[in-house]
């Protein structure tokens, strides 16, 4: 079931109809056990390796009602904005992308114009040209999409990865962000 991709297809069937005048980008990092680690394989991993541990990092993107629109999954050494490019491709378009500082980069926010949206990520505090243009009443929604990480990660499997292969775990992700769409 998991090497057909039925979870995923499931996902993307519950997903047809997100609201998208808000999108929410955000990562978070889970940590992997030490099983989920060993033998060599070919398949793809997403299993990062550095001074914590073995760690994982989920890529989400919520719609305006923190419901999970989509996920991009990468090993925990993986910064943001490395994974962000090819997350904001696969979105559909909305009038406006929020995300946190880790987002701050021109291409990025070139990226969300070419979609016709409009980014509202901070600048960071070194930045030359500063935050004037930025919505701040509609940045303090960001807690949406810390919210459904928050929810995502009350799934035991979620919070602690202990599926080697990277397919595994996002069927298992999947299953989780379709548990957070079918009460509506």
């Amino acid at each position: 079931m998991v090497a057909k991709g039925v979870l995923l297809q499931l996902f993307t069937t519950l997903k047809q109809s997100p609201d998208v005048e808000w999108e929410f980008v955000d990562g978070s990092i889970v940590r992997s056990h030490q099983h989920a680690t060993g033998a060599s394989t070919d398949e793809r991993e997403s299993i990062g390796k550095n001074r914590g541990g073995n760690t994982t990092r989920i890529h989400l993107a919520v719609d305006s009602y923190g419901l999970p629109i989509d996920f991009l999954l990468t090993g925990g050494e993986v910064h943001d904005i490395r994974a962000a490019p090819e997350l904001i491709a696969r979105l559909p378009e909305a009038d406006f992308v929020v995300a946190d500082k880790g987002y701050d980069s021109e291409p990025i926010r070139e990226q969300i114009r070419k979609k016709n949206g409009k980014p509202v990520i901070p600048r960071k505090s070194n930045s030359k040209t500063g935050n004037a243009d930025m919505d701040w009443c509609l940045y303090k929604y960001r807690h949406l999409v810390e919210n459904a990480f928050a929810r995502l990660k009350h799934f035991r499997a979620i919070a602690t990865r202990y599926d080697k292969l990277a397919r595994n775990y996002a069927s298992t992700l999947a299953l989780a962000c379709c548990m957070m769409w079918l009460p509506m």
